[in-house]
């Protein structure tokens, strides 16, 4: 039977400040165990609840009580290329290693299990030699750095990077290169999910990871390049969570060829992938699920008043060409979306490598083929701090700070909406294992929209930003005003996103799969 999820069994939380704190509750309060599957976990990770807090100070402490209390914890980290991703790679074997020194001060280390979970998905023999030179390139600086290192520097970088040892010769001095051949075969696809299942009987579920970097407040006021906005929810229902722990339990299998996946009830919903049987030339993995695509299709051609997103990035092509269809059947239907300004490595890192450009090559393609189609009835806008600041980089709009959207939330009129780990671009829709809830519960559908559009709303009245024949014009008005008032006068977080500097910033990248971004 099918979960019904209600607003008496899911809570939405808005920001880590919200959502950390109430993922520290459910695993106090759990009795028998905690199955997870995080793409970022970090034991180091800082308390927040005062519940918690009573305990230790991070996540270490209060897994060590629970474990000690004899709550199982299973935790499935997410593993990266080493050759494209190394410090991700590193980090998740940091985290091997938090968890192997927390089984030595646990009474129960038997309770604990950490793995680390790469993708099976490699590209192609022949596009693996066609990437050999850069791919070389990356390995010899890494090998660069490892020989600049002395003692336990470099003991402590060869074992946070299990899969590059492969991939290096080491000489009787100890110096490292780049082995020259067999070129690395690259892993295209992550699993990208952040879910944990609390006694078989709770689900929290999202787009949030767990470390210090994704924490940030409703008020948004720290520094810029540290803002994170997410949604993420709590959902009590014991079938949803029976769906969930059956994709924990099954998601590495599938993604690494070894079985099919089970058809999961909605409203739990996925992305998996698997090796391609013959991957010569190939670069991608071969898609297995996608739920998460399929709902939001099936919500967009069925919408008739108003589609609010809220986005880390608006790349997929399906989802704009379905998105522009709607607009030409229904002359009445509006679409506002939130989105960051700029990419987080664009903005606060100054990327401008070739995948940097072509993600926003294809994000730019999308918002202007989605003006064409809604004309005024599309309103795009990005949140930005209340604080003066003059910039021509990417990480300010408006003369203002942005802040960071990572949230992935869909809203489809009052009737439905997705809450998920997936981005609307074509690598969580198609490649990347994502994990989301599909809601159709009006009155939580109201409630999640109002709560979403509350935060960047705070003091007016939302009424006219919600439904209706004038919602787009009214964010319109709004943000226009705000973006023509000084930023610590500001109604509001929201200003007018601009596709310019990305339609400037983007490079077409022809014959690379758009999933690839």
């Amino acid at each position: 039977m099918a979960a019904k999820i209600t607003t008496d069994t899911c809570d939405i939380l808005i920001t880590a400040e919200e959502a950390f704190r109430a993922f520290e509750t459910a695993v106090l309060r759990a009795e028998t165990r905690v199955d997870a599957g995080f793409r970022v976990f970090d034991f180091t990770t800082s308390l927040r609840s005062d519940e918690a807090l009573a305990i230790g100070d991070t996540w270490f402490d209060l897994l060590a009580f629970k474990l000690d209390q004899g709550v199982d914890v299973s935790l499935k980290l997410t593993d990266f290329d080493p050759v494209v991703a190394g410090e991700m790679h590193a980090h998740t074997w940091r985290t091997i290693r938090q968890a192997a020194a927390l089984r030595e001060i646990v009474r129960h280390p038997e309770r604990l299990t950490v793995r680390a979970s790469m993708h099976g998905g490699r590209i192609g023999w022949l596009a693996a030699i066609g990437l050999w030179v850069k791919s070389r390139a990356l390995v010899s600086k890494a090998a660069e750095r490892y020989n600049s290192l002395d003692g336990r520097a470099k003991a402590l970088f060869a074992l946070e990077r299990p899969g590059l040892r492969p991939l290096l010769e080491v000489d009787s001095t100890g110096t490292a290169r780049a082995q020259r051949w067999p070129p690395a075969r690259l892993v295209p696809a992550t699993h990208h999910h952040k879910l944990a299942v609390i006694d078989r009987k709770t689900v929290y579920i999202g787009g949030l990871d767990l470390n210090d970097r994704r924490y940030d407040t409703k008020r948004h006021d720290r520094d810029n390049s540290e803002t994170w906005h997410d949604v993420q929810v709590m959902v009590r229902d014991a079938d949803l969570a029976q769906a969930a722990q059956a994709h924990l339990a099954e998601f590495d299998q599938i993604t690494s060829g070894q079985t099919a996946p089970t058809e999961l009830p909605k409203p739990f919903l996925r992305t998996l992938s698997a090796p391609r049987a013959a991957p010569v030339l190939s670069l991608s993995p071969s898609c297995r699920t996608r739920s998460i695509r399929q709902a939001h299709l099936d919500h967009i051609a069925a919408a008739q008043d108003l589609i609010y997103l809220e986005t880390q990035f608006l790349r997929d092509r399906d989802i704009t060409r379905a998105l522009c269809n709607a607009a030409r059947r229904r002359p009445d239907l509006g679409l506002v979306v939130v989105l960051p300004a700029a990419p987080e490595e664009v903005a606060f890192e100054n990327a401008a490598g070739s995948d940097s450009r072509y993600g926003e090559y294809l994000q730019a393609k999308s918002l202007l083929r989605l003006h064409r189609a809604f004309g005024l009835r599309l309103f795009a806008g990005s949140p930005v701090q209340p604080i003066r600041r003059k910039s021509d980089d990417r990480s300010t709009l408006s003369n203002a700070p942005m802040l960071y959207v990572h949230a992935k939330v869909s809203v489809f009129d009052d009737t439905a909406a997705i809450v998920s780990s997936a981005n609307l671009n074509g690598r969580s829709l198609n490649w990347d294992t994502e994990a989301g809830v599909e809601v159709t519960d009006s009155d939580l559908v109201k409630h999640l929209k109002q709560r979403c559009i509350g935060h960047w709303l705070p003091d007016r009245d939302l009424e006219p930003y919600l439904r209706g024949k004038n919602t787009v014009q009214a964010w319109h008005t709004h943000a226009r005003l705000n973006a023509e008032t000084a930023p610590d006068m500001r109604l509001s977080f929201i200003v007018p996103y601009k596709v310019g500097p990305a339609r400037r910033f983007g490079r077409n990248l022809p014959g690379v799969p758009e999933e690839m971004v």
